[in-house]
């Protein structure tokens, strides 16, 4: 009975301990559950179905080939569009029409606006943005730059897709593209029309694929203002626009190369073709008759990070020498016409005694081929010197050396030293261009009587403040002749180019160093030959309304007089005058009207020229708002993009939901081909908002063109959304996800760590509880019978 009793007592013990551990180990579920209630209720806040962050995604949620930007969320990342281009090029004679196809595919799970920063030719008159969405094509219109923002900022606000082209230089443009739905690929066509390069009998057209970073100095101090007796210093930003030149870049040690390009050009050149090749991508060409062929790349496409460049030949004895084309558009003709002048007489007075500024930038993006195509060329050149000539040699990154500190005689001996030291030249640093440019015009002393001054130039043009040295050569250039040579895969041929036009010099590309030596004869043969001066055009008969480039620019060995008017009405009789002088050789030629071809696009032509005259006289007038709005009303007329009108494309109809919201990112860019990533960027992530390194040198106060470009902007939704987001850092830190596998779908190895490790705590705390309540239960049972067997005498 006792035993019975006993038993009983035990068993309510047993069943409180039970109901105990129960509630213990229920509690502590609960609280788990709660706590991955909040982390599944966090985790749904940053998914797509609750309308939030719907454009960040983790890394094992990512499909394959994405490049992802962190965000300020923990673990959450952006995914960058994706960006196909195809190009499409159809030569006639001296004419060239481009259409640019840009695919952005959005591979993320929520709505996103990508904005790509591209170059084009600097000579291009951009006319034309059509968007395709499904089968529907909608075309751009030319507004001006405000006017087209605002109407591309409430498209894009009130969910509509639309596009918007801007010029932020004359070879740089943003495209921006706003509404992309998940996994939804727009299609943007670009158009535009330029004139084809001549020079030393061969004919060339480069078309650029990858804005190479940019180097941008800080703001100066310019003017100083008084205000009640106290004096301030107002900065003034030498780089116009910086963040709209800028885009990440990618670390081509980590990341594959992005954003394909695939190519063709259909070459009809007008006259018997002779060699036709490709400077720097493997090509196939196909022949068509004696006077056209078809060129397209070898691979299907190429990464863009390099320009393309296609020269051609006439065929022996076919070479044209003059070229005029005629256009009718609204009741008014527009011209294009060249002609090449004929070599100087062998009796021709001898060159000139020379006075030669070489100024080399061995900065970090000239790192690679790049300095050893300058140091190449650059050596050369101080070989070709004669013994009467003087010259110097100026280097510079973000420091500046004069070697000889002044002008020194070419003897063997100088040109010796010159060499040795130029061939000793390592590239690092930063793109400080205004101080050499500044020594080389400004510090040289006085020219020698019956000496001809002439800088010449030797860089890739990598910087952002180019109207700052334009402004420089303008004002000190004096009697010097500045030469500009663009090295690398990708030249900023705009700076180039037109710092030759305002030193009234010329300028040579060089892109590999199997070019050094030919390019550099050209060169030299044009700074041996005394130039084509005193160039004018005039019409017999006719009252031309507008003759551009105004005024002519002066002419080298080889180099054509290439101009284009607009003619009042639709003129068919008429001459064209075009006179000028070689040495002390004067040169004249007539061109009859009626004899001119039909051309397309020539009003384009003009109208883009006479926008840059307008620009290039900008320094003499007195206000800036009459001169924005000559140009407006030229590129309106014209439907031209300019720096103040924009190419805007809307879709009417409402494609974004009012409840998601719609992520931002620049698109990524490759490094140029040959460039040093470290040199150029440094080897650690600037600071948010810090400078591009370009080496060694970060001038204090320069939003950095890489590092501000890279920013992912704010969510449009809300001010919530926004706060979530992170600026992107440096590309360098981006993380490619799979890359090599856009054929092969690899399979999710990852977890999600957090919630995993929260379960198995969880389960294994449970499993622990029980079995030290197991563990009780046997040993109490074991204390009631010892108890029983020992009462009961058993």
């Amino acid at each position: 009975m006792f035993l019975e009793d006993e038993f009983a007592i035990r068993r309510m013990r047993m069943r409180r301990t039970s109901i105990s551990c129960l509630v213990a180990i229920t509690a502590f579920a609960a609280c788990i559950t709660a706590m991955l209630g909040l982390a599944s209720a966090a985790r749904a806040d940053a998914q797509p179905a609750s309308g939030q962050l719907a454009a960040l995604v983790r890394p094992n949620d990512a499909n394959s080939g994405s490049l992802l930007f962190p965000s300020k969320e923990p673990g959450f990342y952006v995914e960058a569009p994706r960006l196909k281009t195809d190009v499409a090029i159809d030569v006639s004679g001296p004419i060239a029409r481009v259409k640019v196809t840009q695919r952005f595919q959005n591979p993320s799970q929520g709505w996103v606006e990508g904005t790509y920063v591209f170059p084009l030719p600097d000579n291009s008159a951009v006319d034309a943005l059509k968007m395709q969405i499904g089968e529907r094509f909608i075309e751009g219109q030319i507004k001006p730059r405000q006017e087209a923002r605002e109407i591309y900022e409430q498209a894009k606000a009130e969910g509509k897709k639309t596009a918007l082209l801007e010029q932020q230089r004359p070879n740089i443009f943003t495209n921006q593209v706003a509404n992309i739905g998940p996994g939804e690929t727009i299609v943007v066509q670009i158009e535009y029309q330029q004139t084809i390069h001549q020079s030393v009998g061969e004919f060339s057209l480069r078309f650029p694929m990858v804005v190479a970073p940019r180097y941008n100095p800080a703001p100066i101090v310019q003017i100083v203002e008084f205000n009640n007796g106290a004096g301030f210093a107002t900065p003034r930003d030498p780089v116009e626009n910086r963040d709209k030149i800028e885009a990440s870049v990618l670390d081509p040690r980590e990341n594959a190369k992005i954003n394909p390009v695939a190519l063709t050009v259909n070459l009809k050149a007008g006259f018997a073709l002779g060699d036709v090749k490709s400077s720097f991508h493997a090509v196939d060409i196909s022949q068509d008759g004696d006077q056209a062929r078809t060129i397209s790349l070898k691979a299907d496409t190429v990464p863009a990070d390099k320009d393309f460049e296609l020269t051609w030949k006439a065929a022996p004895g076919k070479m044209p020498s003059a070229g005029l084309f005629r256009e009718v558009i609204d009741g008014k003709t527009y011209l294009l016409a060249f002609v090449t002048p004929p070599t100087a007489p062998d009796t021709a007075a001898p060159p000139a005694k020379r006075e030669v500024v070489f100024v080399i930038d061995n900065s970090g993006s000239m790192s690679g081929p790049s300095i050893e195509q300058a140091r190449q060329s650059l050596a050369l050149a101080i070989a070709k010197l004669n013994p009467d000539d003087r010259f110097n040699v100026i280097r510079f990154d973000d420091t500046m050396t004069d070697y000889f500190k002044g002008l020194v005689a070419a003897t063997p001996d100088n040109r010796e030293k010159a060499i040795a030291y130029v061939r000793g030249l390592t590239a690092d640093g930063g793109t400080e261009m205004l101080p050499a440019l500044q020594a080389a015009l400004r510090n040289q002393g006085p020219v020698a009587s019956g000496a001809l001054r002439q800088v010449v130039f030797l860089t890739d043009g990598a910087i952002g403040n180019e109207q700052q040295l334009f402004e420089e050569i303008t004002a000190n250039r004096a009697d010097a002749r500045v030469f500009t040579v663009g090295i690398g895969s990708a030249p900023n041929t705009y700076f180039m180019t037109k710092a030759a036009e305002v030193g009234r010099g010329t300028f040579t590309a060089i892109g590999s160093t199997d070019q050094v030596a030919s390019r550099m004869g050209e060169l030299f043969a044009k700074l041996q030959n005394p130039a084509m001066t005193d160039i004018t055009a005039t019409f017999e008969g006719i009252e031309a309304e507008d003759i551009t480039p105004n005024p002519m620019p002066d002419l080298y060995s080889g180099e054509p007089v290439v101009l284009t008017a607009q003619l009042p009405d639709d003129q068919a009789a008429g001459k064209l005058q075009i006179i000028g002088k070689t040495g002390d050789q004067p040169w004249r030629v007539e061109m009859d009207i009626a004899n001119a071809a039909n051309g397309n696009g020539i009003s384009k032509l003009w109208a883009r020229r006479k926008i840059d005259d307008i620009e290039a006289r900008a320094y003499e007038r007195q206000d800036p708002a009459a001169l924005d709005k000559d140009i407006e009303t030229v590129a309106l007329a014209h439907h031209l993009v300019s720096r103040v009108t924009s190419l805007v494309a809307v879709d009417v109809t409402p494609s974004r939901p009012v409840d998601q919201p719609l992520g931002s990112t620049k698109l990524p860019l490759n490094l140029p081909e040959g460039w040093d990533f470290d040199k150029v960027l440094g080897e650690t992530p600037a600071p948010l908002g810090g400078t591009e390194r370009h080496g060694s040198a970060t001038p204090t106060g320069n939003p950095g063109s890489v590092q501000a470009a890279a920013e992912t902007r704010e969510l449009a939704a809300s001010p919530e959304i926004a706060n979530m987001m992170a600026a992107a850092p440096t590309a360098k830190a981006a993380t490619m996800i799979a890359q090599k596998s856009t054929t092969v779908n690899l399979p999710q190895t990852a977890t999600r760590a957090d919630e995993q490790i929260i379960r198995g705590l969880t389960m294994l705390l449970v499993a622990l509880t029980a079995a030290s309540g197991l563990a009780v239960w046997r040993r109490r049972l074991k204390g009631i019978i010892a108890v029983g067997v020992k009462r009961n005498g058993l």
